[in-house]
């Protein structure tokens, strides 16, 4: 059961893309560029190389190129919307940015080496490892692994690199999703998956995260 249902996971997250990719070939990123753009704006919150000095602010070295410019660009308000992620202080932050500056520093930030997290908790490995690995076929919940990989490395360039991301953030995002203050899923995706969890699956679940490598 647990088999069927994380490759059940796999197959729906498979459906759905975070990225729409437009029908031209986009220019191609300049990381340097980038790095002069995070340097400025980005490094205070995220570190100069992306590993943010706090556990308030993710880590975004290593990430996935494609899923950080998507995340910087539902920060700002487009075609007189409102910003599909809203976050006062993000939003003032890309503000200014174009869409190649955010492809820029998303190029150069996905290509610098993330430190390490580590596990806080050996009480709830177990229970963390038992979710990421294989769901909750009770609660009809899908194994993290299915979208996020085995080792937490994403999938290009649908789903985030999660391995070692801080346990705070990700915990604040899942209780965000949980409860509908963070929506820019894909379907709702995430949104249907952080529902089916308690705290104490999140907190095993974020804790085990930041010990992936």
């Amino acid at each position: 059961m647990k088999r069927a249902l994380a490759l059940l996971g796999f197959w729906i997250c498979a459906g759905f893309s975070h990225f729409s990719v437009g029908a031209a070939e986009p220019a191609k990123a300049d990381p340097a560029k980038g790095q002069s753009i995070a340097n400025k704006i980005c490094a205070a919150c995220h570190g100069a190389d992306g590993n943010s000095p706090t556990p308030a602010n993710p880590k975004l070295a290593g990430q996935i190129p494609e899923y950080l410019q998507k995340q910087l660009a539902n920060f700002k308000p487009a075609s007189g919307k409102k910003a599909e992620r809203e976050n006062p202080i993000m939003g003032g932050m890309v503000s200014a940015l174009s869409l190649e500056d955010m492809r820029d520093v998303a190029a150069y930030y996905a290509a610098q080496r993330t430190k390490p997290g580590a596990l806080k908790s050996k009480d709830a490995l177990e229970l963390g490892r038992k979710i990421w690995r294989g769901g909750d076929a009770s609660k009809g919940l899908p194994a993290c692994a299915a979208c996020h990989g085995p080792n937490g490395a994403g999938l290009p360039a649908q789903y985030p690199r999660l391995a070692g991301q801080y346990a705070e953030y990700t915990e604040a995002q899942l209780k965000a999703f949980r409860v509908g203050e963070r929506r820019n899923d894909a379907s709702r995706m995430m949104q249907a998956i952080a529902a089916k969890m308690g705290d104490p699956e999140i907190r095993a679940v974020d804790d085990y995260i930041a010990g992936l490598r």
